[in-house]
């Protein structure tokens, strides 16, 4: 027992800012979905009790998830990127003409011979960020121009991104500009930069004329909507004003947890809002801490990238934090009306299933980095660095 507590003591020790981040946004995710789920009860016969019942599952197999994924070398997503985003191209296909339709949004499927959905969306970003870390680290001293980078990476955004845009456009267009930032972080040329902008612009054409053509087929006129609604609408959408009212009301410290009385007038204040929530129960304070936790992960990735001397594992650590803080601002600004609404959920906190586990791989694969890397400075530290630690620069690739 004595061996098995100490192997467990051992494993968390990792990464103690990653855990602390992980942990302290996971409290926050309990306490801001218990008090928000209250308004869910409004239109069901079931208990608060019932809809924590639920989250509290998702929470602690999230936590398994992402330990587990830190006990895995980060070089075997190196090897299995290739199939990971073959495997999310293929579902994403299936999702767009079979998924579960949902708010008129085909973007779940069914998990085979259950009553579970997944949101293929969430498995095909992590599949994205593999691919491109290692593209970037396999090719990286040939990829000088659009030419070269088209095949193995350019088209593979597109791809992806074309996929998820008819029925989420947000969480495309966020993925976009993760897999920008990765070819830029990856220095890859300015003129793939460029092209892969172009290619963008000519996608969101299509999209646009396929809409005109088959309309309904696309969800382009609810972006229309609410970028028309952002712009000209002063006060912002019913869901906007009251996340604001909501903040407004939180101050300095709060209303106190359980408290919120605008969690029964925002739609989805569970999800899409649950930051608004936060904000009026606990304040100011919470909600610059919440900030300050996707800030502090968003440093600890670039820290990975300066000190990382493999290129696989820095452009991992970097995509995965950058796809991560870029949703959870996405949430954050819909809250305090600097975009128009986006249906993002807050990473971590915000009710789900398929997207907090999600997030919790991610975060696992992050660890996984850093674990490594210690290693690294350790044996390089001692004098006694083994070539053989990491052969991503091989074979594999």
């Amino acid at each position: 027992m004595n061996i098995v507590l100490q192997h467990v003591k051992d494993s968390f020790k990792g990464d103690r800012m990653l855990w602390s981040i992980i942990l302290l946004l996971s409290l926050i995710s309990l306490m801001a979905v218990f008090s928000a789920s209250i308004s869910i009860t409004k239109y069901n016969s079931d208990t608060t009790l019932y809809f924590m019942m639920k989250h509290v599952p998702f929470i602690l197999l999230g936590l398994a998830f992402t330990w587990l994924c830190s006990k895995i070398h980060y070089n075997e997503y190196n090897r299995f990127a290739p199939h990971l985003l073959i495997a999310s191209i293929v579902l994403l296909i299936i999702t767009l003409f079979f998924g579960v339709e949902v708010h008129d949004a085909k973007r779940w499927l069914y998990v085979p011979f259950t009553d579970i959905t997944f949101q293929v969306s969430d498995l095909a970003k992590i599949a994205l960020v593999c691919y491109l870390a290692r593209s970037i680290s396999a090719k990286q001293d040939y990829i000088k121009d659009f030419k070269s980078a088209f095949i193995p990476l350019l088209m593979p955004i597109i791809i992806v991104c074309g996929l998820i845009a008819p029925s989420n456009f947000s969480t495309a267009a966020l993925l976009f500009a993760t897999g920008f930032l990765i070819l830029f972080m990856g220095r890859v040329s300015m003129s793939s930069l460029i092209g892969l902008v172009f290619l963008g612009v000519a996608l969101f054409g299509v999209l646009y004329l396929i809409n005109v053509m088959f309309p309904g087929s696309t969800r382009m006129s609810i972006w229309i909507n609410r970028i028309t609604e952002f712009l000209y609408t002063d006060e912002g959408g019913y869901q906007v004003q009251q996340a604001k009212i909501a903040i407004a009301r939180g101050g300095i410290f709060g209303v106190g947890p359980g408290y919120s009385m605008l969690r029964n007038f925002i739609p989805y204040s569970y999800a899409d809002f649950i930051y608004a929530i936060i904000c009026e129960e606990g304040g100011l304070v919470f909600g610059i801490l919440v900030i300050g936790l996707y800030l502090a992960l968003l440093i600890k990735c670039v820290s990975i990238v300066t000190e990382m001397p493999k290129t696989f594992g820095a452009i991992l650590a970097i995509g995965i934090g950058v796809n991560i803080v870029m949703q959870a601002f996405a949430n954050i600004a819909v809250s305090t009306e600097l975009v128009p609404v986006t249906g993002q959920t807050l990473p971590l906190v915000s009710m789900g299933g398929s997207s907090l586990l999600f997030t919790c791989i991610s975060f696992g694969m992050l660890l996984s980095v850093s674990k490594h890397l210690r290693e690294i400075k350790l044996e390089s530290d001692s004098g006694t660095l083994q070539v053989d630690l990491d052969q991503e620069d091989e074979g594999d690739n």
